[in-house]
């Protein structure tokens, strides 16, 4: 057979060479993602899903909210020591940054992470507070003041649940201790998964929800 006869006709020459265009197009749009991506993804516990926490949601009923009579952080003990010299804090800042060095007391002296409330990144562990998903004093207000000390250390120290998450320490403290009818992540959209995790925690702890609470995650896990 003569070479020329193995040719490949223009017309299939220019699809390939179209595919291949858009072959590359779609790498380089992957390699640039991969580029931009945040530096460091926190992740605690993946929370339940937006039709489990609406379906929990649709047997709660509003409760007035407690008073913070005899609040104190101190009744919730924490950080707990996990393991060696590393305690809570220590472990959740390596479990959400990325690239973490510690020294020998379990202290990040380097790494980096990404608040997911608000989209910014951080090179100092100094900071980077970690949140409690539902505050300590909503949860007091909420039912933990009957509970024993031991039970509410485990709530202040629970890795399990999605209870802890590393965050901008000015935007923890805006929150402060804001149900989500008060406050929710300026980052809008991270704010289905945060209604998610509040909902578990609160379903898993037994603490109940008052009705403006209730609603504004009624009304945000119906966009989910």
């Amino acid at each position: 057979m003569a070479l020329a006869s193995l040719r490949m006709p223009s017309f299939y020459a220019r699809r390939i060479g179209r595919a291949g265009i858009l072959a590359s197009a779609v790498a380089l749009a992957s390699l640039t993602s991969l580029v931009n991506a945040p530096a460091a993804l926190a992740s605690p516990p993946t929370p339940i899903s937006a039709a489990a926490a609406r379906s929990y949601l649709a047997t709660v009923t509003p409760a007035p909210e407690g008073s913070l009579s005899g609040y104190s952080r101190a009744q919730f003990p924490h950080w707990s020591t996990v393991s060696g010299t590393c305690n809570t804090r220590e472990t959740v800042l390596k479990r959400d940054g990325v690239n973490v060095v510690t020294d020998s007391a379990c202290a990040a002296v380097s790494g980096s992470w990404y608040s997911e409330y608000d989209g910014a990144t951080w090179t100092a562990a100094s900071d980077v507070d970690i949140d409690h998903m539902v505050p300590l004093a909503e949860a007091w207000r909420s039912g933990a003041n009957s509970w024993t000390t031991e039970r509410r250390q485990q709530f202040a120290n629970d890795l399990t649940r999605p209870q802890l998450i590393a965050v901008t320490d000015n935007v923890n403290q805006a929150k402060g201790d804001l149900d989500p009818g008060k406050w929710l992540p300026p980052r809008t959209a991270y704010r289905c998964t945060y209604a998610r995790m509040w909902v578990q925690v609160k379903q898993y702890w037994g603490l109940s929800m008052d009705s403006g609470e209730k609603t504004a995650l009624v009304n945000l896990l119906n966009g989910c």
